[in-house]
């Protein structure tokens, strides 16, 4: 059954709380899965947070410490010394989510984990993985799999196999290596569960298997595992020599975060944050792109400034000048999002920049058309004035033409020299659009009316 949080609940272990009934508290939490315990933690002031942190069991409080908002987990990080966390915690952990969880640390307090921790081997374990970039397979890694040789047998495999599992939650794959661990296949459980007792690995492998180096970054294998449908991908290294395993609950959330930082970049928001940091940290991240959209909004003013004698001649022009602004900037963002979305799913194919930008103009006509038609006819109805219906509805064609195109060649041109073509769904194109669409505006209004 699925568990829902409410007020009344929060307020019941609130009191719990306060009145240090930790074992009626316990009894009902320890039922509870780890992700729900974390929302729980997760809603709680900062010393009722800790409190109940420290009283749960060493194995739960480990998973529910991985299932954390990062600030709450950071607090609860804080409350424990670094032998608390080494001989508490990291030794219930799989090492990749033991190598997050020190990562987090000060530097400082960092060393002192690594040195508190008495099994020698996690320890290496935990300082190879700290080497590799967070963003690359190595940072995503555990080391912890089942691997055999392909010169066991059956019998021999179960008995390495089950050494090898007690420190592994869960067991997706079989890998078959070779006497220098270079990755050779997979091995089916059922194959080898069927297989006789004088057959050896090398006779029921399976040679097809995908791999990764640990220095791939991290969107690509997320593109792997999402277009192949695999739970698991073997990490190897520059000999081919297996190394680790990523599990598909790495993958996702290297997902969420991709997403929410592209979000976040669309919305003018340059680096990854959320409400609950600090306004210092809020206000870098937000102030970049409001300077950009401020500039453009000065700039926007520099090209009515220069089409002062034009509007007071024809001051109805100022009534669309919204209208053409707000259409370059909704088209450009169409336009780039679905090119941003494309490279980031690799669903663009290999089709060249002329066939999409073609593709691109041939929507932006059709879209200008219908949209022309429309204030064409609103202008001659509510303003009947055929030379402003007409300026406008040309005016508002070429911007969504130049609009589209505009959004279409930025986010590839970002991707090619390897700048996030997020950035081009933000401020900076609406800002960009704005700026040229009231120069056509001007423009085509200039040519217009002097032809009369």
């Amino acid at each position: 059954m699925q568990f829902e949080l409410n007020k009344e609940y929060i307020q019941e272990v609130q009191s719990c709380l306060r009145e240090n009934l930790d074992a009626s508290l316990l009894h009902d939490i320890n039922q509870l899965h780890p992700a729900d315990i974390a929302e729980i933690i997760d809603e709680l002031e900062n010393e009722e947070a800790i409190t109940l942190f420290s009283i749960l069991d060493e194995e739960i409080a480990t998973t529910v410490l991985i299932e954390l908002e990062e600030d709450v987990r950071q607090l609860m990080m804080n409350s424990l010394n670094a032998n608390e966390i080494a001989n508490r915690l990291i030794p219930n952990m799989d090492s990749d989510d033991a190598v997050d969880i020190v990562a987090e640390l000060p530097d400082k307090k960092k060393d002192d984990v690594i040195s508190a921790i008495t099994d020698v081997e996690q320890a290496s374990v935990i300082v190879d993985l700290l080497s590799y970039p967070e963003d690359s397979a190595g940072g995503l890694m555990a080391k912890e799999l089942i691997k055999v040789r392909r010169d066991w047998t059956p019998l021999k495999c179960v008995k390495e196999m089950r050494k090898q599992a007690e420190d592994i939650e869960n067991v997706y794959t079989i890998y078959v290596v070779d006497d220098r661990d270079k990755l050779l296949g997979t091995l089916s459980l059922k194959q080898l569960l069927l297989a006789k007792n004088d057959e050896k690995v090398e006779d029921i492998y399976y040679e097809d298997v995908l791999s990764v180096k640990a220095y791939e970054k991290s969107e690509e294998i997320a593109s792997i595992m999402e277009k192949y449908d695999l739970v698991v991908l073997p990490v190897v290294d520059e000999l081919d020599r297996l190394i680790g395993r990523i599990t598909i609950d790495d993958v996702v959330d290297v997902i969420k975060e991709e997403a929410e930082k592209d979000y976040q970049m669309a919305s003018g928001i340059s680096s990854n944050v959320d409400s609950a940091d600090s306004v210092r940290m809020l206000t870098k991240a937000r102030l970049p792109w409001l300077l950009v959209g401020l500039l453009g909004g000065i700039l926007g003013a520099v090209v009515i400034n220069q089409y002062e004698d034009t509007l007071g001649l024809y001051p109805e022009m100022a009534l669309f000048i919204p209208l053409i602004a707000a259409m370059g900037g909704n088209v450009g963002v169409q336009s780039s999002a679905i090119i941003v979305q494309g490279l980031a799913n690799n669903s663009l194919g290999f089709d060249s920049m002329s066939k999409k930008l073609g593709k691109e103009f041939m929507v932006a006509i059709l879209n200008g058309l219908v949209c022309s038609a429309l204030i064409l006819v609103y202008t001659m109805i509510y303003k009947d004035n055929l030379d402003l219906a007409v300026t406008v509805s040309v005016a508002l064609v070429l911007v969504i033409i130049f609009a589209g195109l505009f959004g279409t060649i930025v986010p590839l041109t970002l991707d090619k020299y390897n700048i996030d073509p997020a950035l081009a769904t933000g401020p900076f194109i609406t800002t960009m659009n704005d700026i040229v669409g009231l120069f056509i505006y001007f423009g085509i209004g200039h040519i217009m009316y002097s032809m009369l």
